[in-house]
């Protein structure tokens, strides 16, 4: 009797290498960050990058280091051949940025690749070929001291990978990324990148760390900080709060020396901002943190991009606390103390001056708390105003409109005559003002708590609406169905705003220009890291166009597989926050009757802001009455 087949079989070395290739070349910019680190660590001080169609057609990478011998370049296309480990503990004490040994052959293995290099002490250089896996004999050649890495048609041994590369407008961003995190890391390198023949990015060697990322962000001021914490060292060059974006894109981390990604250190140093930036906003900066290299495991991914901290919670902590002790906030603080704004003298600018607001018989009255006559004691409440609770709409502005006051609101405009008191609707006139007809416009309300929180009364106890998130869920309401009805309202700027970005975020304009047009942006490239915005939603249009259009950018980034349309959703969530009431704007009764109103025109989750906070909390009479002892 026969044995049968076995069905466990060995694979042949080109799968593995291949295999092994799928987990380490993601795309071309996987291909350039392998061979600048390999660059590095044989010492280059000046490398060249030059790419041609994003790197998918060729990827060239020369550097200055101290080459290689004839038979060292043959073993280094070898798999699990390497010069920066000797035993296992030398695992532990990992201090290069490349050692698996992996990456030359995993790439020569889906590439046509070719190797040229040649130490000082050497007459002759070697060149040494690989298509798709298969070696040529290693010959000799004249070349300069150094090394030259050619990688040509990536994955045109498995098409299958390559029909998932991006846009060559993308995958040259991706590129620029690695170089300028390499760049970054080692700010003495001189590091040059041609992309189809043209200049994508120079790096000249800086004076330290710091003036690095200083000439990384531009016009951008970065606060120095630098401190210990036991055997952790912390350098950082961040942002202000005030320009801190949705994701962690513009904050690169650093751990000895080595970029990585890692979502708990971006969270530790948004935490030492403490109250001052909002969930889910990261400063723009560099973070370079310092530890023995035994407390840091660099194994942990096969692009080498994430690590595992020994004492991870002691690390996050470390890094939270030297960062806020010097930039002089409370750690894991509370809500922040906002100065009292008047919010609303801007969105309603065109009721009067911005220090009084007309009155019922015409007499100026004061805006914001002072309008109050009174006050509760104890509980911080402000009484009604001065203002009866007249009917206030709350309605857009159509795109066209010619005759908006200069800071008027998309909320009201002034009514012509009559001492100038009653609001109505700026699509309509007298007809469309709202009735109190739904369950919000029902309440009656009495005043605000610590300009943040509206109290109203109801027919069975006491409501109470956060005005921010009640404000937002509003916006976000119109704003979700404009996009739908690819209706937004717009309106052109006197001025196009320049913003300052990456090259990524040029290249993503250029890739979703359909989904931000429809979004209500009309944004153009006008330089390699600049747009110009002409255009931006016209129920949008108090907040700052630049941050919106990096909030937007951002969620798309981060769609991943998700299709741009659940992208934009996110980002009119976002953007919905930036342009509702916050707290600590004042507010007047007819103020607040209109944003009630206005609630009652949300569809579903109207008890939820995009974001999933709670809007109302309401507290029955009966249960007050128990409570109370009555």
């Amino acid at each position: 009797m026969t044995s049968p087949e076995p069905r466990i079989r060995l694979l042949d070395d080109a799968l593995i290498d291949q295999i092994a290739a799928g987990e380490v070349v993601e795309r071309p910019a996987s291909v350039v960050k392998e061979l600048l680190e390999n660059a590095l660590d044989a010492g280059a001080t000046t490398v060249t990058v030059t790419i041609v169609d994003g790197g998918a057609e060729s990827i060239t990478i020369n550097d200055d280091g101290h080459g290689m011998s004839a038979v060292d370049a043959v073993l280094a296309v070898r798999r699990h051949a390497t010069s920066k480990l000797r035993s296992f503990e030398d695992l532990t004490h990992i201090r290069t940025l490349g050692f698996r040994g992996e990456a030359l052959p995993s790439i020569a293995s889906v590439s046509r690749f070719e190797l040229t290099t040649r130490r000082a002490e050497d007459v002759e250089g070697v060149r040494v070929r690989i298509h798709g896996g298969e070696a040529d004999p290693a010959e000799p050649i004249g070349c300069a001291r150094g090394t030259t890495v050619q990688v040509r048609d990536l994955f045109y041994a498995v098409p299958a990978r390559r029909k998932f590369l991006k846009a060559r407008q993308t995958e040259t961003s991706h590129v620029l990324d690695v170089c300028r995190r390499v760049a970054l890391a080692h700010p003495a390198l001189r590091l040059h990148v041609f992309s189809n023949e043209r200049r994508a990015g120079e790096w000249l060697p800086a004076k330290d760390w710091f003036a690095r990322a200083q000439a990384n962000f531009g016009d951008e001021t970065l606060q120095r900080i630098e401190g210990e914490r036991g055997s952790l060292g912390v350098r950082a060059a961040l942002g202000a709060p005030e320009k801190a974006r949705t994701g962690a894109r513009n904050l690169y981390l650093f751990v000895n020396g080595r970029p990585v990604r890692d979502t708990a250190l971006a969270r530790a140093v948004t935490f030492a901002y403490g109250s001052v930036i909002s969930g889910g906003r990261y400063p723009a900066g560099v973070l370079h943190v310092d530890l023995p290299p035994e407390e840091v495991d660099v194994n942990a991914h096969p692009q080498k991009t994430e690590v595992r901290f020994a004492a991870g919670g002691a690390v996050y902590e470390s890094v939270t606390r030297v960062l806020a002790k010097e930039l002089g906030t409370q750690a894991f603080g509370g809500p922040a103390n906002r100065p009292a704004g008047s919010f609303w003298e801007a969105r309603l600018g065109g009721l009067g001056a911005a220090s009084e607001r007309t009155g019922s018989q015409g007499g100026p009255v004061p805006t914001g708390a002072a309008a109050a006559p009174g006050h509760v004691a104890g509980l911080g409440l402000s009484a009604a105003s001065a203002l009866p609770p007249a009917p206030v709409a709350y309605s857009a502005a159509p795109a066209h409109h010619a005759a908006w006051p200069a800071g008027s609101s998309h909320l009201a405009e002034r009514m012509p005559g009559a001492q100038g008191t009653l609001l109505q609707s700026v699509t309509g006139g007298a007809d469309a003002l709202l009735q109190p007809s739904g369950a919000f416009g029902r309440l009656r309300v009495l005043g605000q708590v610590r300009q943040m929180l509206i109290v109203c009364e109801g027919e069975e106890g006491l409501v109470v609406l956060d005005q921010h998130a009640a404000d937002e869920r509003v916006v976000y309401h119109r704003m979700k169905q404009a996009y739908a009805n690819a209706s937004v309202s717009t309106q052109r700027l006197l001025f196009p705003e320049r913003v300052e970005v990456t090259e990524a975020d040029v290249a993503l304009v250029e890739e979703a220009q359909e989904a931000i047009t429809r979004a209500g942006f009309e944004v153009s490239a006008i330089g390699a890291r600049t747009l110009a915005i002409h255009t931006m939603p016209t129920l949008l249009r108090r907040a700052a166009p630049a941050r919106l259009l990096r909030d937007l950018l951002d969620e798309i980034t981060r769609a991943g597989d998700r299709a741009y349309g659940d992208a934009v959703d996110m980002a009119i969530a976002t953007m919905a926050c930036h342009a509702a009431i916050r707290g600590g704007d004042p507010l007047s009764i007819p103020e607040c009757q209109a944003l009630l109103r206005a609630m009652d025109e949300v569809g579903e989750f109207r008890g939820h802001c995009p974001h999933g906070r709670p809007v109302v909390y309401d507290v029955s009479f009966r249960e007050l009455e128990k409570r109370l002892g009555r």
